[in-house]
């Protein structure tokens, strides 16, 4: 009687257990089946969220974009199942489109046949893309487990209706937008790796890094040599997923003549595609390569093809005797050469480029080069300018009150400089990405929003400069306070600014180098700052105490100040190089990218 008993009590720890943990990760496998969160209560019966879909049809191969929307949510399960059947397994797969808010799981045999959420965090809209199988039956419902909060949710809404007008002859699929490719021009495997002999010569280059070797597992290498009325192109780079480049008119995505390789389980699908903003490529239904060729070897993608520079008959498809922008990107593919958005900014040429014309061998940059402006001019303003300048008024009023620079104190003088100077690259850099973006950024998170409280603070605090009482004003103490707060404020913004825009894919510097860099920067300006603090109170030790105001007590140590001026300004030295160094190295990543 006892191993029923214990058995009785595990499967009731089971489920006590999975009650109150639920799935706030979204890894919700158990429940492909049911769709029911095992969150220990019964679901609500009128669903106040909607699923829509931008179409009623498809054949196999397409892309059905989907929308899950309503009432702030916290968690959703998504799936689309036979309408006739709908205790059936799911059907099709899914693409995302934010990986930050959804990801994909494989309920039963179908990889990606699910999407759920990724935390906890409030959401309102979920937007994804359904892929149709092959097998699709000829109507297919979807369906949404919504959760509002841990005891509120509503299981299986039912969503729209979609529907094989021609079920009984399926096309082949093909994962991503539009209409399978086919397949006329025989393709064949590349027996050795790609080389950059006759790049500037006699095909027109694009490396990163520079002059990098084609063979290497870390070169993107990009080639276009002109053979009378055709161009053979080269792509070659490390991705076990897919490699892409485009033509474009200008250096944003879209409207773009864009060409494919990808890995779709150890064999290479070539194909050319037209990019409309920044949704899925749209695939081309015919296929305007000749002599296509692959390769795939130790995690490096290499794959090549024939084009005629004049397509007349190929909608979408540039002339290559034009000047264009030229963009390399690579990224993941699922299984089955499903392909998702590149996780970085893509490679873009420096300038527009005919690739018939001269042969070139130029390099490329994941970041333009205002962003990389804005980068850098924020570095230097706020990793050296501003804290050598509260460095000085903070402990360098004593030191340098009897040096005199243009008829004022020296360490006034320095300060002042300092802090304009802060105030020019600021406002400078701040304007950089409105001018490269045309306006404001919806993708780049807290990041613009915390940058406009820096600038706000930054221009507030020389207009309050501009009213500060005389020394022994009644409220000089107060404006002192004020003073000190806003600048401390603004460089505690700046910094949590700083360690949010490293990350972003504009600029994207080296990961985790770039944290590891900033922590550093921020634990060698509090040592300083700590070292310095604990001298001004060992000097104030060394003094009779006329009041307890410290404010008054340091402005009376001109005398025991005078035995640390030598340590301050040593250890100044020693700050100013420290900085200088963090700030090089900032500079030489962002120069790399």
């Amino acid at each position: 009687m006892e191993l029923p008993g214990l058995a009785l009590a595990v499967w009731m720890f089971i489920c006590f257990y999975a009650s109150v943990d639920g799935y706030p990760s979204g890894k919700i496998r158990e429940a492909c089946t049911s769709m029911v969160p095992c969150h220990g209560s019964s679901p609500q019966l009128s669903p106040e969220h909607t699923i829509t879909v931008n179409g009623t049809e498809f054949k196999p191969g397409d892309n059905i974009e989907v929308h899950l929307s309503g009432p702030d949510f916290e968690g959703f399960f998504i799936q689309a199942r036979d309408a006739e059947h709908l205790d059936s397994p799911a059907v099709g797969s899914f693409m995302l489109v934010d990986q930050r808010l959804s990801q994909l799981l494989t309920c039963g045999s179908t990889k990606n046949s699910a999407v759920s959420h990724t935390s906890k965090a409030k959401k309102k809209c979920i937007k994804v893309y359904w892929i149709a199988p092959g097998d699709a039956p000829t109507r297919v419902q979807f369906l949404a487990t919504v959760v509002k909060k841990y005891k509120t949710f509503w299981v299986k809404i039912p969503g729209p209706v979609v529907s094989h007008p021609n079920a009984l002859s399926p096309t082949p699929p093909l994962h991503a937008t539009s209409e399978a490719i086919s397949t006329s021009h025989p393709v064949s495997y590349l027996s050795k790796p790609f080389n950059a002999s006759g790049c500037g010569s006699m095909k027109f280059c694009i490396r990163n890094p520079s002059n990098c070797d084609p063979e290497s597992a870390s070169c993107f290498f990009l080639s276009f040599q002109q053979e009378k009325n055709s161009v053979f192109i080269e792509m070659s780079g490390p991705s076990e997923g897919y490699l892409a480049f485009a033509l474009s008119r200008d250096q944003w995505m879209g409207g773009d003549d864009a060409y494919l390789c990808v890995n779709e389980d150890r064999r290479v699908r070539v194909s050319t595609a037209y990019l409309k903003g920044r949704s899925p490529p749209v695939l081309d239904s015919e296929n305007a390569l000749e002599d296509v060729s692959w390769r795939l070897v130790d995690g490096v993608l290499q794959c090549s093809f024939r084009r005629s520079i004049r397509l007349p008959a190929y909608r979408g498809r540039f002339n290559l005797d034009a000047s264009y922008y030229i963009f390399l990107a690579d990224g993941e593919a699922s299984e089955g050469g499903l392909i998702h958005k590149h996780r970085r900014q893509p490679l873009i040429a420096n300038g527009i480029y005919n690739i018939t014309g001269l042969p070139q061998d130029i390099g490329g940059s994941r970041s333009p080069r205002l962003v990389k402006a804005h980068g850098a001019l924020m570095f230097v303003a706020w990793i050296t300018t501003v804290s050598v300048g509260v460095i000085v008024a903070r402990f360098f009023k004593p030191v340098w009150s009897h040096s005199f620079l243009f008829g004022k104190e020296m360490w006034f003088q320095v300060h002042r400089m300092l802090m304009l100077t802060t105030v020019i690259l600021t406002s400078i850099s701040f304007v950089l990405p409105f001018i490269y973006r045309g306006g404001w950024s919806q993708q780049a998170g807290f990041h613009p929003y915390l940058g406009c409280t820096v600038m706000a603070l930054t221009i507030f605090q020389p207009l309050m400069a501009g009213f500060r009482p005389s020394r022994h004003a009644p409220r000089r103490q107060l404006f002192n306070w004020f003073h000190w707060s806003t600048g401390t404020t603004a460089r505690i913004l700046a910094v949590v600014t700083m360690f949010l825009g490293m990350d972003l894919p504009a600029l994207d510097l080296p990961d985790p180098w770039d944290t590891y860099m900033m922590i550093g920067f921020v634990a060698w300006h509090v040592g300083v700052d700590v070292l310095l603090e604990i001298h001004s109170y060992c000097l104030v030790r060394k003094v009779e105490v006329i009041e307890d105001d410290r404010v008054q007590i340091l402005q009376s140590l001109t005398s025991a100040e005078a035995e640390g001026r030598l340590f301050k300004q040593i250890v100044l030295t020693i700050y100013v190089c420290g900085n200088t160094v963090f700030l090089i190295a900032f500079l030489a990543a962002i120069n790399q990218i």
